[in-house]
């Protein structure tokens, strides 16, 4: 199955679930549907930054601070957060991701409920080369000052900057 096959969840704006679809055609119709982003650290407390692969559905060649993806039909929110996160770092035996908030994204084509967690990630990492195109970890000071330089996935900073607003509250 292709990653466009993939069957999703469409939730509406209280994220009931209202129906399945393709994810390509949830992409292509704007359908809303859920996805999760997963905050990942080394031993060392630097964020995991990479760069996506031209080929992804969505913001493809775009920098994300986050690993996460798609929640598949059926598929819980942690079930996700936990199967993306070693999924993106090529990892097996991560420690379950901590939930922290959740918020609906609306973006200019897009718009889906997102889940925000983290996880510390002291094994070594080998990124899935389907998903990830370059990669490196930041200390924060390295990511903000990275945030106006270079071309990010819009959802990826709207959940830093409330995950940001989150652990000030």
């Amino acid at each position: 199955m292709t990653p466009s096959e993939e069957i999703l969840d469409i939730v509406d704006e209280n994220d009931e679930v209202i129906g399945q679809a393709s994810r390509g055609e949830a992409t292509a119709r704007g359908l809303r549907h859920r996805c999760v982003f997963i905050e990942a650290r080394d031993a060392d407390g630097r964020i995991f930054v990479h760069r996506r692969t031209p080929t992804k559905l969505v913001f493809p060649s775009r920098y994300d601070m986050f690993v996460g993806g798609v929640v598949g039909a059926g598929e819980s929110y942690d079930e996700a957060a936990l199967r993306e996160a070693e999924e993106e770092l090529g990892v097996s035996g991560l420690p379950k991701p901590e939930p922290l908030f959740r918020f609906l994204y609306t973006g200019a084509e897009h718009t889906w409920w997102s889940a925000v967690y983290q996880v510390r990630c002291e094994l070594p990492v080998a990124p899935q080369a389907e998903e990830v195109a370059w990669h490196t970890f930041l200390d924060d000071t390295e990511l903000e000052r990275r945030l106006g330089e270079w071309s990010w996935v819009p959802d990826g900073v709207e959940a830093y900057r409330r995950l940001e607003r989150y652990r000030s509250a």
